[in-house]
């Protein structure tokens, strides 16, 4: 029997993952959560693996980052969702994470691009305080890498790109994705550091 660990964001929820299990489907497994009319956007999946035994990995995901779980009643948590990508490789048989995002209607993906769209327009360097020429790591392969060239964009592999689509186009994703929760720098990924300066301004 195949099992499976999914890590599930939600642009409504941004800063939130959903860390849950199933044995059967995960597209339908995303596709009843994302049914619900209490959800204003559709889940998608950042990750997903097969594992062993997913009752004990899903125990021992929830344990580990307990003190960023929002309810013990829900499986949701406030964390960088590369940060349970790291803890669940330990258990990874297979990544199986979906190249595609799992919606209902043309409405849902226009919403769900439209929500996309704008959380990448807020970002830029300056904000996360990253100067021009700095050197951004990628989160599931530190060979890869990038240079900062101005406010917005980066050179990743000669050519001057964004964020989003340099993530996209590594990992082979149909659907644009933020780019920021895959870039890092100095130790965090960007959206990790500009949480932590959001918070310090505070």
């Amino acid at each position: 029997m195949i099992e499976i660990i999914y890590i599930l964001i939600n642009e409504a929820m941004p800063g939130y993952v959903k860390i849950g299990k199933t044995s059967t489907s995960l597209e339908q497994r995303i596709r009843e959560l994302s049914a619900s009319t209490s959800v204003p956007l559709p889940f998608t999946c950042f990750y997903a693996c097969t594992v062993k035994d997913a009752a004990f990995v899903e125990h021992q995901l929830h344990d580990a980052f307990d003190n960023n779980r929002t309810n013990p009643r829900r499986e949701f948590f406030q964390i960088s969702p590369e940060r349970v990508v790291s803890a669940l490789k330990l258990a990874e048989i297979e990544d199986i994470t979906p190249k595609k995002d799992f919606v209902e209607s043309k409405e849902d993906q226009h919403a769900l691009n439209q929500a996309r769209a704008e959380m990448r327009a807020k970002f830029n360097f300056k904000m996360v305080n990253i100067p021009v020429g700095a050197e951004l790591i990628f989160s599931r392969d530190e060979n890869i890498k990038a240079n900062v060239v101005d406010n917005k964009s980066i050179n990743f592999n000669g050519k001057v790109t964004s964020l989003s689509s340099s993530a996209q186009k590594i990992l082979g994703y149909d659907y644009g994705i933020q780019g920021t929760a895959y870039w890092m720098y100095e130790g965090e990924t960007l959206d990790e550091r500009r949480k932590r300066i959001e918070g310090e301004e505070d």
